[in-house]
C-alpha cells in the first residue's frame, strides 16, 4: 500500500503589524526589531503555504477535497486579512506578530479542521521574498 502523500494549498493575505515586546521600552524594542518596531507599524503581502498529509483515497484519488482545504484556510485568512495583527487578532495580544508566530497561528487554527486520516504537515509563511518561516507543530 502506498505511503502518505503531501498536499499543499497556497494563499495570500495582506496585513499590518508592529514588532515589539510589551513591557519593553520603545528604545529596547528598537534595539531588538529596528524600524519594524515603529509605533504605527508597517505592512506585508504575505503568502502562506498549508501542507497536509494523508493516504490517497482509493475511490476519490485525493488526500482530501481541495475545496474544503481552501475554505478552511480562507476562514483563517478572513481573521487576518487587511488587519493590524497586533490590535485586531486576539492571538497576538500577548505575543509579537513575527512571521514565526503567524505560522503557529495558522497551524493552531487549522489543525482540528481536517478530515479523519489527514494531518497537518507544515505551515510556511512568506513575509517577504527573503523572510520565510515554517512550522511543523
Amino acid at each position: 500500500m502506498p505511503g502518505d502523500v503531501l498536499l499543499t494549498r497556497i494563499e495570500q493575505f495582506s496585513a499590518a503589524h508592529r514588532l515589539f515586546v510589551r513591557g519593553l521600552s520603545d528604545q529596547e524594542n528598537f534595539k531588538l526589531f529596528d524600524k519594524c518596531s515603529r509605533e504605527n507599524g508597517h505592512g506585508h503581502n504575505y503568502k502562506v503555504e498549508i501542507r497536509v498529509k494523508g493516504k490517497v483515497d482509493a475511490q476519490t484519488g485525493m488526500v482530501m477535497d481541495l475545496g474544503v482545504l481552501k475554505k478552511n484556510i480562507q476562514s483563517v485568512i478572513d481573521q487576518v486579512d487587511h488587519t493590524f495583527l497586533d490590535k485586531d487578532v486576539p492571538f497576538f495580544a500577548d505575543k509579537p506578530s513575527t512571521v514565526e508566530n503567524i505560522c503557529i497561528f495558522f497551524w493552531e487554527q487549522l489543525k482540528d479542521t481536517l478530515p479523519p486520516g489527514v494531518k497537518m504537515n507544515k505551515v510556511k509563511v512568506y513575509e517577504t521574498d527573503k523572510n520565510v518561516a515554517a512550522y511543523k507543530g
